[in-house]
């Protein structure tokens, strides 16, 4: 899905430099949430051997119980494929 957003100024000039750090705010954020996501991933790789796309293929033909921190689990995958765009 993507989003649009329109503004109307009288002076382009004056507002370029706000655009631009709220663009830089924007990506760091992004940047921020891949970080701690990756992060979580590794450490749900460690904990239980397992790469996240194996996990995850093996998660949904049902040969893993649904436990709430195989969930997490499952959530940080779909969190990072959201925050890199691939949903």
């Amino acid at each position: 899905m993507m989003e649009q957003v329109t503004i109307t100024i009288e002076s382009p000039e004056r507002a370029k430099p706000l655009l631009r750090a709220a663009i830089r705010n924007q990506v760091k954020l992004l940047e921020h949430g891949i970080e701690r996501t990756r992060a979580r991933l590794i450490t749900f790789e460690k904990q239980y051997g397992v790469k996240s796309d194996e996990f995850l293929r093996r998660f949904q033909s049902g040969e893993m119980a649904e436990t709430l921190e195989l969930i997490d689990w499952r959530m940080e995958i779909e969190a990072m494929r959201l925050l890199q765009g691939e949903w």
